[in-house]
């Protein structure tokens, strides 16, 4: 399991990628082959921001599990996509929970419980829905929206499965989670306090 931080909201794992792999090169690289359509544009290599998120998207869950890039459990899902003026963004959505709101809703409506899947000591546990159904919810959630700088992106040579098309989706997966960790982090510390 990754060992986050307060610092990191994404780990990625070369070494893991590398053991799991069933060609004994990469995990990762057997995913993207299995989404090799996501990677080219009638034949053509994508652009920049799309080549982005097309391998974000493929190195995380629900994709990939465990992801090449593992996210957070607090942060669901953290996606990378093409906004309206055709620049890369991060999507996070981050539950919060009534007793981090300056003012608790009216009634008592039920608020998001700890997954049950959560073990014990974990720092960083997921939300779910409540169990119950026999009262109203209020189920908060913050979305942080979060430009991702051109410079970060590549573009890509490989329009095939293979070593290249690999490498260079890694580069972009792993410059993606290092902008997150630096910039994207912060805000979302903010907003939950550094934990559940």
């Amino acid at each position: 399991m990754p060992q986050y931080n307060p610092s990191a909201l994404v780990v990625t794992d070369d070494t893991a990628d590398r053991e799991r792999a069933g060609d004994g090169h990469s995990r990762y690289g057997a995913y993207l082959a299995q989404h090799a359509g996501d990677f080219h544009d009638d034949g053509e290599p994508l652009r920049p921001v799309d080549f982005a998120a097309a391998a974000w998207r493929t190195a995380t869950t629900p994709v990939m599990s465990p992801g090449y890039a593992a996210v957070r459990p607090d942060i669901h899902p953290l996606d990378v996509y093409r906004d309206h003026h055709g620049g890369a963004q991060f999507c996070a959505k981050v539950g919060l929970r009534h007793a981090a709101l300056t003012s608790r809703p009216a009634g008592r409506p039920l608020d998001w419980q700890l997954d049950s899947w959560t073990h014990a000591g974990e720092s960083w546990t997921c939300l779910a829905g409540p169990e119950r159904t026999d009262r109203p919810a209020v189920l908060v959630a913050a979305t942080v929206l979060l430009p991702i700088p051109d410079g970060i992106l590549i573009r890509p040579t490989a329009v095939r499965p293979g070593r290249t098309l690999t490498h260079e989706a890694k580069t972009v997966v792993a410059a993606l989670a290092q902008y997150a960790n630096q910039h994207l982090t912060p805000l979302v510390n903010g907003l939950t306090g550094g934990a559940l």
